[in-house]
């Protein structure tokens, strides 16, 4: 698409209320990274619900892939100030995950474990949103590797580095964990529409 054509989607979008401040529209999967991308071994693979729950979960990538999935249309947005809109993406509806470990009133937070050790936290109350997902396909098909497969978070009312690429384990707690980013000072909450880029002013 030429760059007229961007700037009549990125009008159309601002104009529907869709577009956050301080962002521009992409029509590009821009791939944002800290570290390596991980490998994927299907025989050792497995993804771990635990904490406050009454039930913890354990699933391999063929059990996972067995559970029900759904499909939604939604808006990205990274700190990095791109914006990507009706993104599809299919995977299990994260309130469905919470359902079956059976949530204690103590849950406050989730923490979500990846690939070398990266975290970054949620509140639960966020996670019942009905577009917030364990996702494993974009555009009908399976996560390109740089982009989180087999399995990322996608929570998009907040900003993409919450949609945690390589989920490995999921951690409900009573007590807030700020993730990597959050401990290097990006907002905790990270809400786009609010501009919650970073702790403090001025840190970049």
């Amino acid at each position: 698409m030429d760059i007229l054509g961007r700037r009549k989607d990125e009008e159309r979008v601002k104009k529907e209320g869709r577009l956050p401040p301080g962002q521009s529209l992409t029509h590009k999967f821009p791939v944002l990274t800290y570290g390596p991308t991980p490998g994927f071994d299907e025989a050792t693979w497995d993804l771990r619900v635990y904490g406050e729950v009454d039930n913890e979960l354990r699933w391999n990538w063929r059990e996972f892939q067995q559970l029900p999935t759904v499909s939604i249309t939604t808006d990205i947005h990274c700190v990095t100030r791109w914006s990507k809109f009706d993104t599809v993406w299919e995977g299990v509806l994260f309130r469905d995950i919470m359902e079956m470990a059976g949530l204690k009133d103590t849950a406050k937070f989730v923490i979500a474990h990846c690939e070398y050790g990266y975290t970054t936290n949620t509140p639960v109350e966020i996670m019942y949103d009905e577009d917030v997902m364990l996702a494993y396909k974009f555009d009908g098909q399976f996560l390109d590797a740089e982009h989180g497969f087999p399995v990322r978070t996608l929570v998009p009312k907040r900003y993409f580095w919450k949609s945690a690429k390589w989920v490995r384990a999921l951690e409900f707690t009573s007590v807030d964990k700020p993730g990597f980013w959050e401990q290097a000072g990006y907002h905790n909450e990270g809400d786009p529409f609010k501009e919650e880029r970073y702790q403090r002013r001025g840190f970049f």
